[in-house]
């Protein structure tokens, strides 16, 4: 087994997760099985508790696990399927060796960060990289490990010392480190700036990690003048100083990389058995990248949320968005729109913002109604709604946009004026989306309806149907509490309103379609978990073929994309 650590200093959010991803996409592009860890520092146990404005979206695994969205780019970049486990926390660790501890499997000794700590890192590593994450099922070659915040944080130093010791029991030839920098540029000089970079270096050979490779991020290309500098200071060969600037697109990075000269250094410093030349894989990636970069045509997605303030919070929305209109070959523009300036109080104290939101959403080419969680903002969603369904705009909903759909169904189809949610009115007349029986009320973390479930098609006739391949069922990967009332589900169909598809047992509603609609899709699960640069998933890209005005066409040829 080979392990590469990726460290960052001088901020977070540098972009060591795309630059782990990248890595092992180069990797696996040379017929390498690669795995990957993240390690968040934090003391909770999950992800699942934050808000999305605390570190972005949460990202759901197959599993059930609630983890870093870093998560979701080792899957998408790598195409594989990770556990909750490939998730360390500090908060798992210290609950793993209390536990031991409560076990009395410590023998009476004085429990400590090291070597009690900083051992069950090390063997938590050591067993999570051994388990298959591919569809053959064969252990991995490789693990590339990030380790999340910066260099000197407190709450990481245990986690580099684990790896300070693990450098020698893994062996030189088997462990790599690559410390992501930034190198800043003020705009009063425009002068490239090193000391950052130097100093971090510093403080990472302090705690006893040496790096193998300093990748540098900055806004623009990086001078050749600035490369030999860091290499002088750093104490690293000018080769292993690698440049990564921000670039249009995310497929671009691995390309970056691969050209200077990355392969070559793995082969050399880990021993492994590769070619020099990339593969067909990477050569994939590089037609993907320029196709990206020559779009011209533009289609418009208003998505229609409460997060709208950090584009992290749907990280996978925007993929999954990304990758479908990648697919037919349309540039993407995501206009976000705060659901709360499309209510009426907003009218009355903002009316700019108001119309504002208003002009976005009614020139949008389809709307986006995705999850979340809590009242604040539930009235702009249904506004938004009912506005897709009279103009007959393309639309989809996930998860509470599904159920936001059936409730402004229940309210304006139905007549029924009060019909609402459980969670935002637990003394509605019309409880059309109730508490799901499973969930236990007293503890927050890990109760929802979490990971991969079976959803069974009980109708022929879905558009989605034909857009996931005409398949009997799909699985795809569930995070929410409540579920559409099975009892009332037949008063919506009578009106048009079809619950194409239920959970194997027939008593959860996942997936609505409206009848005489160009794409009026609701799903209980969240498909952009599932989505890939090269698979994009289905309901993400029905909305894109209606909002393009070429979902006809698509269906008539067999479901397949016109060159």
């Amino acid at each position: 087994m080979k392990y590469i650590l990726v460290t960052g200093g001088v901020i977070s959010g540098i972009g060591k997760g795309i630059i782990a991803s990248s890595i092992g996409t180069i990797l696996k592009s040379c017929g390498l099985r690669v795995t990957a860890i993240k390690i968040d520092p934090y003391i909770n146990i999950d992800a699942g508790t934050f808000s999305p404005y605390e570190h972005g979206e949460v990202f759901v695994l197959n599993d059930g696990g609630e983890v870093d969205l870093d998560l979701g780019n080792y899957e998408r970049f790598l195409d594989i399927n990770l556990y909750k486990n490939n998730n360390i926390t500090t908060g798992k660790i210290y609950q793993h060796v209390i536990n031991k501890e409560r076990h009395g499997d410590y023998l009476g000794k004085t429990v400590q960060v090291v070597p009690h700590i900083t051992d069950a890192v090390q063997e938590w590593v050591m067993n999570q990289a051994k388990v298959p994450v591919d569809d053959d099922r064969r252990e991995p070659q490789i693990c590339v490990i990030e380790l999340g915040g910066t260099i000197g944080d407190i709450e990481g130093m245990p986690f580099v010392e684990a790896f300070r010791q693990f450098q020698f029991k893994a062996k030189r030839e088997n462990f790599c480190n690559i410390h992501v920098s930034l190198v800043p540029q003020p705009n009063a000089t425009g002068e490239q700036k090193t000391k950052p970079t130097q100093n971090s270096v510093r403080a990472l050979r302090g705690l006893g990690l040496s790096p193998d490779l300093i990748v540098c991020r900055s806004a623009k290309p990086i001078e050749m003048a600035v490369k030999e500098k860091i290499s002088m200071f750093c104490h690293v060969e000018p080769e292993q100083v690698i440049f990564i600037h921000d670039v249009s697109s995310t497929y671009r990075v691995p390309i970056l990389l691969e050209e200077q000269g990355i392969l070559k250094y793995f082969k050399q410093r880990l021993n492994l058995p590769i070619d020099d030349q990339p593969s067909d894989l990477l050569m994939k990636w590089k037609k993907m990248a320029c196709r990206y970069e020559r779009l011209l045509k533009v289609c418009s997605i208003a998505l229609v949320g409460k997060y709208t303030k950090l584009s992290d919070c749907y990280a996978s929305v925007f993929k999954a968005l990304e990758h479908s209109a990648l697919a037919i070959n349309y540039k993407l523009d995501l206009m976000y729109i705060d659901s709360t300036e499309l209510e009426r109080s907003t009218e009355a104290e903002n009316s700019v913002k108001y119309h504002q939101a208003w002009h976005k959403l009614c020139k949008a080419d389809g709307i986006l109604v995705p999850g979340g969680f809590g009242i604040r903002g539930t009235e702009g969603k249904l506004q938004a709604i009912s506005w897709a369904r009279k103009k007959k705009k393309p639309f989809l909903g996930v998860c509470l946009g599904m159920q936001l759909a059936v409730v402004e169904f229940a309210r304006n189809c139905l007549n029924w004026e009060d019909a609402n949610s459980t969670e935002f009115d637990p003394d509605t007349k019309n409880p059309v989306v109730i508490d799901m029986p499973e969930h236990n009320p007293g503890d927050m973390g890990g109760t929802m309806r979490l990971g991969k479930r079976r959803t069974v098609f009980k109708t022929e006739n879905s558009v989605l149907r034909k857009l996931y391949g005409d398949e009997m069922f799909v699985e795809e990967r569930h995070r929410h509490r409540y579920e559409v009332n099975p009892e009332l589900t037949h008063c919506f169909e009578e009106k048009g309103l079809k619950f194409v598809g239920h959970d194997t047992e027939g008593n959860r509603m996942e997936i609505i379609e409206l009848e005489n609609h160009p794409y009026f899709v609701g799903v209980q699960f969240h498909p952009e978990f599932s989505s890939r640069p090269m698979k994009p998933s289905p309901p993400y890209l029905g909305l894109l073929l209606a909002a393009t005005g070429t979902l006809n066409a698509y269906l008539q040829r067999g479901c397949k994309l016109s060159p």
